[in-house]
């Protein structure tokens, strides 16, 4: 069984829900071994002046976030290897990228996140992202964007959430399908492979047709060109839903070939055994 969990949040990103000891006490009553909170840095947002539903997005206060956490760690060391990461929301222009890379180096986390959720001026999990657009071309941006996020100048760790775009997708048939985007998604998976990072199998798919993101189909892909680094995360928001579907998402992986999963431990990978 998976006994970790990396991406969460909580009341520091702005679409947390949780206080931060919720989340770890109940990642200790769930007997993980590792918990994780990624937490949102959304300077994409300032970048292309992205709005949900008409309002600014509320930006993190990193250095209450760092503080919060670091004791946090110290305190719980010895019950929950508690690690504390950042979700970068990926964005082309220069001074973003120099946003985040200074987040880096002043705060060192111990795992970062590279996630793309913009895409042409939106976030393309609400509905204003599809309009107009059929599903081969907003699919099609999208993925393009993830190819390009992997150059990013930052030191991630892990590739966030490939499929994004179908969890919320306005669209009869809303499932990101290898076949449909076979020549973009080899470009994204030979990638990661070729830079050494991971990527990740999140459980919180929502409408997206599967019970995780990216599906079996995509990730049977992935393997069959080498790649082997993969990590589960839940997305959790708020507590309820800390490890949610690592059973599936380890049943899954283990018929495909995959034997581990890899975890980004402050510039070392480990290996847990699935």
């Amino acid at each position: 069984m998976i006994q970790s969990d990396l991406h969460t949040h909580t009341f520091f990103s702005a679409d947390g829900r949780q206080d931060l000891r919720v989340m770890i006490e109940r990642a200790i009553s769930l007997g993980l071994r590792y918990y994780g909170t990624s937490e949102h840095f959304d300077y994409d947002y300032i970048s292309k002046k992205v709005k949900i539903r008409g309002e600014d997005v509320r930006q993190i206060d990193a250095a209450a976030y760092f503080d919060c956490a670091r004791a946090m760690q110290n305190e719980y060391s010895g019950r929950i290897s508690y690690l504390i990461g950042c979700e970068f929301g990926y964005d082309d222009s220069a001074p973003i990228q120099d946003m985040y890379c200074k987040i880096s180096e002043t705060y060192s986390p111990d795992f970062i996140v590279n996630s793309v959720h913009t895409c042409l001026g939106k976030d393309c999990y609400f509905p204003e992202f599809f309009a107009g657009k059929s599903k081969e071309y907003a699919y099609s941006a999208y993925l393009y964007r993830v190819l390009e996020s992997l150059d990013a100048p930052y030191p991630y760790d892990v590739v966030a959430h490939i499929g994004y775009c179908a969890r919320n997708a306005a669209y009869a048939d809303p499932k990101l399908r290898y076949a449909d985007f076979a020549d973009i998604i080899d470009a994204i998976l030979k990638k990661i492979i070729e830079k050494n990072k991971i990527l990740e199998v999140n459980s919180s798919a929502k409408t997206a047709g599967s019970p995780f993101i990216p599906d079996t189909d995509i990730l049977q892909r992935y393997f069959d060109l080498g790649g082997r680094k993969v990590i589960f995360s839940s997305d959790a928001h708020d507590e309820t839903r800390i490890g949610d579907k690592r059973d599936i998402v380890s049943d899954a992986l283990k018929k495909i070939g995959f034997t581990h999963v890899t975890l980004p431990v402050r510039g070392k990978y480990i290996e847990e055994e699935l």
